[in-house]
């Protein structure tokens, strides 16, 4: 069933001690990092990794585009949904969180028990030697290259996945690999890639031990985030979703709350917070 109602004492119990925690891009739009599917987002068509591999071109728009978006996302700050998980972590209410988004902001917040789900784009790899390197000293080299080429395009829109909706970019120049030479890439899990099988074994085990599972700001609509999801209903595990709009696992939901992430998971985190001082202050001198 679906509700506006805000985090409560009842919902608490409901999540029980121990809640893993899915999150997907409607977590970051305060932060000012855009969704793809939330209400009133355009219809936005991801490049494949199939794409990016097939032509020197797909990989020379794929850089362009991100070597504008990533001055933006780069310097996107966690907000207060970021923050309220990091303050269930230390509550000991969060084992694991699982996040679909490839922004940083989890880890800049301070979570620590975390599975970036599609890797992040702070991180580089080469698709021949597989060294992987920083984005920052990957962003030097792209401006030495293309001067004045983001100040050129600042105006232009911003993407989910931290690059722009640019469409001429045949001008652009794309630096090799530093070590082979070869193709470099966002170390990020593109749509036709699989998820390491590590990283999804890591999930299913903290699904299997958790209390419950919470999937804030996602619509579900990738297989990598509703198998979970899927797993926790088959197991008879508590499932909260948190999201404006519909998603994929609603049939599935214990719960399903309509809802802005950043200001229920506040609540949510306050509720904690006070249920803990109750606790202690029961507790013999």
């Amino acid at each position: 069933m679906a509700d506006r109602a805000p985090a409560s004492a009842e919902l608490l119990d409901l999540l029980g001690p121990r809640a893993v925690v899915l999150t997907g891009a409607g977590l970051s739009t305060d932060s000012g990092i855009p969704d793809y599917r939330g209400p009133g987002a355009p219809v936005r068509r991801p490049m494949t990794y199939q794409e990016f591999v097939a032509t020197p071109a797909s990989q020379q728009r794929y850089w362009a585009r991100a070597h504008v978006g990533w001055s933006r996302m780069g310097s996107a700050e966690p907000n207060a949904g970021h923050r309220a998980l990091v303050r269930l972590e230390a509550a000991g209410r969060v084992p694991l969180l699982i996040t679909q988004n490839v922004d940083g902001l989890h880890e800049r917040a301070g979570q620590q028990q975390l599975v970036a789900l599609h890797g992040r784009v702070s991180e580089v790899v080469c698709l021949d030697c597989r060294r992987t390197s920083g984005r920052t000293p990957l962003q030097r080299r792209l401006a030495a290259l293309n001067p004045g080429w983001a100040e050129a395009h600042a105006d232009v829109a911003a993407r989910p996945d931290g690059d722009v909706a640019l469409e001429e970019t045949r001008d652009f120049v794309v630096p090799d690999c530093e070590a082979c030479g070869g193709r470099l890439k966002p170390h990020v899990v593109f749509f036709g890639e699989n998820v390491p099988k590590d990283r999804v074994a890591r999930c299913y085990a903290a699904v299997d031990e958790a209390s419950s599972l919470l999937v804030v700001g996602s619509s579900l609509t990738v297989m990598s985030g509703l198998r979970f999801v899927r797993h926790a209903a088959k197991a008879g595990t508590p499932v909260v979703l948190v999201n404006r709009g519909a998603t994929r696992g609603d049939d599935l939901a214990t719960l399903k709350l309509e809802t802005g992430c950043s200001d229920w998971l506040t609540g949510l985190a306050d509720l904690a917070d006070a249920a803990e001082q109750a606790r202690g202050a029961l507790r013999p001198a």
